[in-house]
């Protein structure tokens, strides 16, 4: 029978070559896909969410094991059959006009994909224009703007604006994060919630849908 819990095991000690062994073996077993990314990738990667917001993992093992849990994720995806795996939400994520880092972003991005959501990576330097475009095309329910730079910061403001003034406003969580970033400037310019670190977004996240 295939082991679920040793390519949960894999995924959180970011073994990438044993995540795609095992993920074959249990498609070559008959196990279903949405089993194997519940059971083995998405339940390895709350672990690692957990460790790291206790501070028992860094960036790096984080970043190990989301790449562990993308490789796999890679040989299930093409066969989940539609409607099999429901996605807990759509998330559409960038870092806002003006700024270019992007660690804190990817982070927070693998998260979600390991929260099992539908991520829309918009990268570095997104217009307000842009965010609500993607929210629109692709139905997004969550939107989550990172900052590193104080300067940055009043375009995670004009990107609220943005979604107010484009009418769609009310269909989407906004969550916005990074260094400079806290929850009262979350509250001044109007988001929906603030996440200090990439696990607690995906935490966030959930919290603001099921009040939704």
């Amino acid at each position: 029978m295939a082991d679920l819990q040793a390519l949960a095991e894999a995924v959180i000690n970011g073994q990438m070559e044993q995540a795609e062994e095992l993920t074959q073996a249990a498609i070559d077993e008959g196990v279903r896909p949405g089993q194997i990314i519940n059971d083995g990738l998405i339940a390895g990667m709350s672990v690692v969410g957990e460790k790291f917001k206790n501070n028992e993992f860094y960036v790096p093992e984080v970043l190990i094991a989301a790449r562990a849990m993308q490789s796999a994720m890679a040989k299930v995806k093409p066969l989940l059959t539609e409607g099999e795996i429901e996605p807990k939400g759509t998330v559409v994520i960038g870092t806002v006009k003006g700024d270019l880092h992007d660690i804190g972003k990817n982070l927070v991005a693998m998260m979600f994909e390991g929260g099992g959501y539908d991520v829309i990576d918009l990268e570095v330097d997104v217009s307000p224009e842009q965010f609500v475009g993607a929210v629109s095309e692709n139905n997004a329910n969550v939107v989550a703007l990172s900052a590193l730079l104080t300067t940055t910061m009043p375009s995670m403001k004009d990107t609220v604006d943005a979604l107010v003034e484009a009418g769609i406003r009310d269909q989407v969580r906004v969550l916005i994060g990074g260094a400079p970033v806290t929850q009262s400037y979350a509250e001044e310019i109007g988001a929906d919630g603030y996440a200090p670190d990439a696990a607690s977004a995906v935490d966030k996240a959930a919290e603001l849908l099921a009040s939704a």
